[in-house]
C-alpha cells in the first residue's frame, strides 16, 4: 500500500493511549537544518563553495545559500550540478556558470566536468571548504552521487563537508553491480544499482573503498532510520522529472526504460511511473498483474507527451500503483515490464541503438539474457552473488540503524 495508506492503517490497528502515555517520537533534523540552527558558526570564517541545487532547503524550505547569507557566512561561490542551481534544466542539461540575481554570489557550472576542471574551479574561486547539499534519490544512474564523486577528487587539499539527509527510499541495497568496463557519468564506480545509502554513507564508502583524498567531515541526519520512509520533510523536486515520492521509489528500477525506444514518461505528470508507446495496449497490464509481483498494481494507461519520446503521439502503457513499499521491489518490477513488453510487442519494444541500458544496468548482461528469452527468475539472480557482497562491503561505512 501506498505510505499515506499505511500509516493510516497503522493508526487504526493499535490501540489509543493517554496523552501521558504517548512518547513522542524524536524529531528527525537534517545536517543542514542543524547547523542552520546554530546560526552556521561552523562555516563563519571560512571561504565557502557549497554544491547544492534546490533540495538544499530547511524545514521551512528557506534554501541553506539564503540561510548562510542571512546568518553572516555568506559563501564565497556557489557550484551547480546537472539540472542547475536553481534547476531549470531538463536531463543532460545545465544552467551554466552565472552571477545568482539574489545573492551575487558567482555560480559555477560543475555538470559533466571532471575533476581537474571542478578543481579549476575551486582554485579560481578562492574558497578553502566546500559543502555538499544534495538530496539523491538512491539509484546509481542518479548522476548526483557522482558529482559528489568527483567534487571530492578535486577538493584533494581543501575541507569537504556533506551535510546529510535521509534516501527517501530507503535504506535497502538491490539490483546488480556496475561493471568497471562499463563506467559513465551515470555510473562511475561499482556500486549497486538502488544502493541504499545517504550521500553521507557514500562519501565515506568513495574515502574507504575508492580510495579518494579528501579532509572529509559529514554532518549525519539525526534521528533518521533505514526503513523511514515518511520523514516528514517537504518534498522538494530534485530534478524536473521527480516530482514526488513516488516518483523516487519506482525510479530506480524503471528508469532502465530510457535505454529503450518507449517512453519512460517525460513530458507527463507522472515521470517514470507511466511507461508506453504507440503500439501498446491493455494486455501488457493484464500480463503483469498475472505475475503476482508483490506490492506493486498496473494500470492500463493513455498518455501523449508533450515532450521527449513520442511528443504529441497517443501512447499505450501502464502506470504503476505501489500498494506496499516494505514489498516493493522495483529492479524486479522493471525487469519483468522488459520481458513481458520484448514478448507481447516485438514490433514496438527495441533497446536503443546505442545500448544505452548496459550503461544503466551496468553491464551487457541484462539485455543478453532479455535477448536470449532468459525468465524472470533467472535475471534477477544473476546479481545475487555481487549484491550479497556489497551489502557486506558497505556494512561499515552504514551510519544508521
Amino acid at each position: 500500500m501506498r505510505r499515506r495508506s499505511f500509516l493510516t492503517a497503522t493508526a487504526l490497528s493499535v490501540p489509543l493511549v493517554s496523552a501521558s502515555q504517548a512518547t513522542a517520537a524524536p524529531k528527525l533534523a537534517t545536517a543542514a537544518q542543524q547547523l542552520a540552527d546554530d546560526g552556521w558558526r561552523k562555516l563563519k570564517g571560512r571561504k565557502v563553495g557549497v554544491l547544492t541545487n534546490p533540495t538544499g532547503v530547511l524545514t521551512d524550505q528557506t534554501h541553506i545559500v539564503d540561510s548562510m547569507v542571512a546568518h553572516g557566512a555568506k559563501p564565497t561561490a556557489v557550484f551547480g550540478p546537472e539540472h542547475g542551481f536553481r534547476g531549470t534544466a531538463q536531463a543532460g542539461g545545465s544552467e551554466g556558470s552565472y552571477q545568482d540575481p539574489r545573492t551575487g554570489i558567482p555560480v559555477y557550472d560543475t555538470y559533466g566536468a571532471d575533476a581537474t576542471k571542478i578543481r579549476a574551479m575551486f582554485v579560481k574561486a578562492g574558497i578553502d571548504t566546500v559543502v555538499f547539499d544534495i538530496a539523491d534519490v538512491g539509484a546509481r544512474f542518479y548522476t548526483y552521487i557522482w558529482t559528489l564523486y568527483t567534487a571530492m577528487q578535486a577538493a584533494a587539499d581543501l575541507d569537504f563537508l556533506v551535510l546529510d539527509r535521509p534516501n527517501p527510499i530507503g535504506g535497502t541495497a538491490n539490483g546488480p553491480q556496475l561493471d568497471p568496463a562499463y563506467a559513465t557519468f551515470v555510473g562511475l564506480k561499482p556500486i549497486v544499482q538502488q544502493h541504499g545509502m545517504t550521500v553521507g554513507e557514500l562519501a565515506r564508502f568513495f574515502v574507504g573503498e575508492f580510495g579518494v583524498r579528501t579532509r572529509l567531515d559529514v554532518v549525519d541526519v539525526r534521528n533518521w532510520r533505514r526503513d523511514q520512509l515518511d520523514t516528514g520533510l517537504p518534498w522538494v523536486p530534485p530534478s524536473p522529472n521527480m516530482p514526488t515520492g513516488d516518483t523516487a521509489f519506482v525510479y530506480p528500477g524503471t528508469c532502465l526504460f530510457e535505454g529503450t525506444v518507449l517512453s519512460e514518461g517525460r513530458g507527463t505528470t507522472r515521470p517514470f511511473e507511466t511507461v508506453g508507446a504507440p503500439g501498446v495496449d491493455w494486455r501488457w497490464a493484464e500480463e503483469l498483474n498475472a505475475l503476482g509481483l508483490r506490492g506493486v498494481r498496473f494500470r492500463e494507461t493513455c498518455f501523449a507527451p508533450t515532450f521527449a519520446k513520442f511528443q504529441g503521439q497517443n501512447c499505450g502503457g501502464v502506470t504503476l500503483h505501489v500498494t506496499d513499499a516494505a514489498q516493493f521491489d522495483a529492479i524486479r518490477a522493471a525487469v519483468a515490464m522488459l520481458i513481458t513488453a520484448k514478448s507481447l510487442y516485438p514490433d514496438v519494444f527495441a533497446w536503443r541503438p546505442d545500448n544505452w541500458i548496459d550503461k544503466l544496468s551496468g553491464s551487457d548482461r541484462l539485455r543478453t539474457m532479455i535477448d536470449a528469452r532468459a525468465p524472470l527468475h533467472e535475471v534477477v539472480g544473476a546479481w545475487q552473488q555481487e549484491l550479497h557482497q556489497f551489502r557486506r562491503t558497505r556494512q561499515p561505512y552504514l551510519r544508521y540503524r
